[in-house]
């Protein structure tokens, strides 16, 4: 059951019972306050991130033993590489009470199509076929 906090008031798409932000409403919240939780596995959050003030690395995998240590009483953007585990990260946190969620619609990959700000390291090599499965790549 979707509870829409006042915080989100008037942004986004409720479908699915989930409030879907878009990168630009996400970035704009996050200036206000809003923390993003990325649950992209580790090796997929080391290459690109966001550069937002607050953010908390929450792998998916994770997620189940440790959302009693996510903030209940702030405005939690939940993130991935495209919106697919955020979104289910999302079901989540509202089964477990959490009342302050919304999903970032299309992740990274979208917010880096929209031009918003994201850290890159450039020491990190990857590889893979698509942006939502890049990997580190293996030494030769």
């Amino acid at each position: 059951m979707l509870i829409k906090s006042r915080f989100f008031k008037n942004l986004g798409l409720i479908s699915s019972g989930i409030l879907h932000v878009s990168p630009r409403e996400a970035f704009k919240l996050c200036g206000q306050g809003a923390i993003i939780v990325d649950v992209r596995e580790e090796y997929l959050n080391r290459f690109k991130t966001f550069n937002v003030d607050k953010i908390i690395y929450c792998p998916f995998s994770t997620l189940k033993k440790k959302y009693k240590d996510l903030p209940k009483n702030n405005a939690l953007i939940v993130a991935d590489s495209t919106g697919i585990r955020s979104k289910q990260s999302a079901f989540l946190l509202i089964d477990h009470g959490f009342n302050n969620i919304a999903n970032l619609a299309g992740g990274l990959v979208e917010w880096e199509r929209d031009g918003l700000p994201i850290k890159i390291d450039k020491t990190e090599r990857l590889s893979g076929s698509c942006a939502c499965m890049l990997r580190k790549r293996e030494r030769k």
